[in-house]
């Protein structure tokens, strides 16, 4: 096997531990926001992340402006789906919430066809076509009377299509490594939480809870920080790199899953069987976007389109 293809089978194995981290998240989160608001909790989580990733950041003295502007504007749109993700958890059950997300596999070919200009496979239509299917048996066969929390998950699913198509083309022309991306892209989150705190919510910037009385809270964020952030968004990176954006979100589809599994143990929440057939073609259709070959993807990356960001000379 070529050192393309090891790299290759690496990156999804990647892509799929971070399916379950992230499908895990929304229960631990959930649990977090009963002790601290959503802006603190995200000024916290991604302020813890962004210190201790800064060693990361030195690759940016050689950055051109342009890089560093498509960086920071990768950050702005990861803030955008936090915000939209935790205020939704705050109105949606965690496990309406990890199904609902997983829409953004049925969103990203179309704007990767659109940004990028990459026409997604046959497998990957018919994998996004399975994802669907699931997705509608997991909202009880379209009889799910959307909440405002699941609108802002929604929300969150066109956001994250948009962010892995961007982060695609900002991984390969800003030629930056991807823990160098995912520090500022934590300080950007952290930064805009605080500030949208200070200006628009003053309630939400809270003295943070003691150690000695809050071990669950703490437990929550060190793994919010840790699983959730550090690993999970260096593995998406590393896995954008090496991938298409379609087959990298076919690859994270069975996060719904791991998150309706984590909702049912952690929170107690009850799913219905026909949610569970829904969970289950939307495993399917990640295993099936294994089927794409990595010589095919190679072959199929696009001619370069600026996002803001340009190869170092």
């Amino acid at each position: 096997m070529s050192r393309p293809d090891r790299l290759q089978i690496l990156s999804d194995l990647m892509l799929l531990a971070v399916a379950m981290v992230w499908g895990s998240s929304y229960g631990i989160a959930r649990s977090a926001l009963a002790y601290y608001p959503v802006l603190g909790l995200l000024a916290l989580r991604f302020g813890i992340t962004f210190v201790l990733l800064s060693p990361a950041l030195r690759p940016l003295r050689y950055a051109s402006f342009r890089a560093l502007s498509g960086v920071v504007g990768a950050g702005l749109l990861l803030f955008s789906i936090f915000l939209c993700e935790t205020f939704g958890l705050l109105l949606t059950r965690a496990a309406n919430a990890a199904f609902l997300i997983g829409l953004c596999v049925v969103l990203t070919p179309l704007v990767e066809w659109s940004l990028l200009k990459r026409r997604p496979s046959r497998i990957e239509w018919t994998a996004v076509a399975v994802s669907l299917l699931g997705a509608w048996l997991l909202t009880g066969a379209g009889a799910l009377m959307l909440s405002r929390g699941d609108v802002l998950i929604l929300a969150a699913a066109v956001l994250r299509a948009i962010t892995v198509c961007v982060t695609k083309q900002l991984m390969r022309d800003a030629a930056l490594p991807p823990l160098t991306v995912t520090a500022v892209q934590s300080g950007v989150v952290a930064f805009g939480s605080v500030a949208a705190a200070l200006v628009f919510a003053r309630e939400q910037w809270q003295h943070v809870p003691s150690f000695a009385g809050h071990l669950t809270f703490w437990g929550c964020v060190f793994y919010l920080v840790l699983a959730c952030t550090l690993f999970a968004f260096f593995a998406q990176n590393h896995g954008i790199k090496h991938s298409s954006p379609t087959r990298v979100a076919l690859l994270m589809g069975s996060e719904p899953v791991f998150g309706a599994l984590f909702a049912c143990f952690w929170l107690g929440e009850k799913i219905s069987p026909m949610a569970w057939v829904g969970g289950g073609l939307i495993v399917a259709a990640s295993l099936l976007a294994t089927v794409r070959g990595p010589k095919s993807v190679r072959q199929s990356e696009p001619a370069p389109v600026r996002f803001g960001v340009t190869r170092p000379r």
